[in-house]
């Protein structure tokens, strides 16, 4: 039995493996964590306003303020995010560099959805993502991801030449990255993930948020393109897997758990009627 320190860099190594397979698969030469994509200033504004850094005793992870009640904010992220550290606490970066304690509350997870909810106090004041008027997602749109890469690679075609952690790097690490949705699952992967996206999603930006174009929430990232677990990763909730030619679109794309799943999960935390869409 490995003990919980073996474990995590065991799936810190796979994970970062995965990463390198997958700037190298994506011939990508990234020279700042900084973006430089087109996209709406005012849904780039939003997005770097509205999601959060997430660290945890052993990494790091994203997240997107959900509610605020008086000096109360509630983030949304990923479960995976923070399952492993519930005991030791987390911190929260916010958008204008600041860093505060924060919690994880107890939800109801009936749908066993990679979701999870963590709480922070502030005076200041943080914006709330708005969720959408409607929550149909339609193949073809284009949407953005945001958060905060662990990592920072440097490539030479598909020669690694840089890598440098980016915890301590601040708001600095932010990336919003653009894409179109290319398949929207009438099945559910493990989490509630059905929403695929060319969007470019690294080890974490897991728990950020995907937005529209009017910077509004439909979904929460969490799948990273090609799974070094292969076929495998997209074992649906039924028990089966795509096919050959529906598996090899899927690899390629990063996955989200769609707003509609997410509502579903603020209705079992009674915060439904904050959330009307």
């Amino acid at each position: 039995m490995f003990s919980p320190i073996t474990r995590r860099l065991f799936l810190l190594f796979i994970t970062t493996v995965s990463v390198i397979q997958l700037y190298a698969h994506s011939h990508q030469v990234v020279l700042a964590a900084t973006s430089a994509e087109n996209f709406d200033t005012t849904t780039a504004e939003i997005a770097h306003q509205v999601t959060v850094r997430i660290l945890t005793k052993f990494g790091s992870g994203s997240g997107v303020v959900i509610k605020h009640e008086g000096q109360t904010y509630t983030v949304l992220t990923n479960n995976h995010v923070v399952a492993d550290s519930p005991e030791d606490g987390y911190e929260i970066l916010t958008a204008d560099g600041n860093i505060y304690p924060a919690d994880q509350i107890n939800c109801v997870n009936g749908k066993n959805l990679d979701l999870a909810l963590v709480k922070f106090t502030s005076p200041e004041d943080y914006q709330v993502v708005a969720l959408p008027k409607s929550k149909v997602i339609s193949e073809g749109e284009t949407v953005y991801a945001s958060g905060f890469p662990a990592w920072h690679f440097v490539f030479q075609g598909k020669k690694l030449t840089k890598m440098e952690e980016t915890r301590n790097w601040g708001v600095k690490a932010f990336q919003l990255k653009t894409g179109t949705i290319k398949m929207h699952l009438d099945k559910t992967l493990p989490g509630g993930y059905q929403l695929g996206s060319t969007n470019d999603v690294f080890q974490g930006m897991s728990g950020g948020p995907t937005l529209n174009q009017q910077g509004e929430l439909i979904g929460i990232n969490g799948l990273l393109k090609y799974p070094f677990q292969g076929i495998k990763a997209f074992t649906f909730t039924d028990g089966t897997i795509p096919e050959k030619e529906d598996y090899l679109q899927m690899e390629s794309l990063s996955w989200a758990i769609p707003i509609d799943n997410v509502l579903d999960f603020l209705k079992e935390q009674e915060m439904v009627n904050q959330y009307q869409t």
